[in-house]
């Protein structure tokens, strides 16, 4: 039997698909790494031996911490790619753009995931940039001192302002990215209640808090 061909409508969607499930499964990589980033970063309260214990414990790993980083930074750029993707795929889709758009049951979550994402991105470059390598330095780098780093960093105004309002960022888009992962994977169900999505919204609000006590308190004066 002669094989019939495949035409280009019947493979684009499935092509769609795919690199939906593909931002899906390096999305919740990224979920998975940022609950534990909060877990480990959340020892500062617990003062300078746990968190500087912490961090030694990770870097005499040694292979297995650089393959947990090229997993991150990894599944960071397939998620950037396959967004950018997607992303082209609907604006060719959609030639005429409407002439009023009205949010049905959109959250602020969903209909600002492009523009967290991009501010998470500049952010993760800011973060790196300023206390894995010491390169921006509002302060004196400790390379192994984590504690006075973290301390002394978030002492500064601004530091504390960009990190806090950053994570504004970081929650919306984990929120929803987390919703839109289970769902681009089949694990969750289309509800008619956007606000819904339970775990979602506390995974969503774990970070957010999460991240967010850590400058608040030290900026404070609460601690350090």
């Amino acid at each position: 039997m002669a094989c019939q061909p495949v035409s280009a409508m019947r493979i684009y969607p499935t092509t769609t698909v795919a690199k939906k499930v593909l931002m899906g499964i390096t999305g919740l990589i990224w979920i998975a790494f940022l609950i534990g980033h909060v877990a480990g970063n959340l020892l500062v309260f617990g003062g300078p031996s746990a968190l500087n214990r912490y961090s030694a414990l990770l870097h005499a790993s040694g292979a297995g911490l650089w393959a947990v980083r090229a997993v991150i930074y990894g599944a960071l750029v397939l998620h950037i790619s396959s967004g950018l993707a997607l992303w082209r795929a609907a604006v060719r889709a959609r030639r005429t753009s409407y002439a009023r758009k009205v949010p049905q049951a959109a959250t602020i979550a969903s209909r600002t995931i492009r523009y967290t994402g991009l501010v998470v991105l500049a952010f993760i470059v800011f973060h790196i940039l300023h206390m894995t390598t010491g390169t921006i330095r509002p302060v004196p780098f400790q390379p192994t001192d984590v504690y006075e780093n973290v301390t002394r960093n978030f002492r500064v105004a601004w530091v504390a302002i960009v990190y806090a309002l950053a994570m504004v960022a970081v929650a919306l888009h984990a929120l929803h990215g987390t919703y839109a992962s289970f769902k681009s994977l089949g694990w969750a169900k289309l509800r008619a209640n956007p606000f819904d999505h339970r775990l979602a919204i506390l995974v969503g609000l774990g970070v957010w808090v999460g991240f967010t006590v850590i400058p608040v308190v030290i900026f404070s004066g609460a601690l350090g």
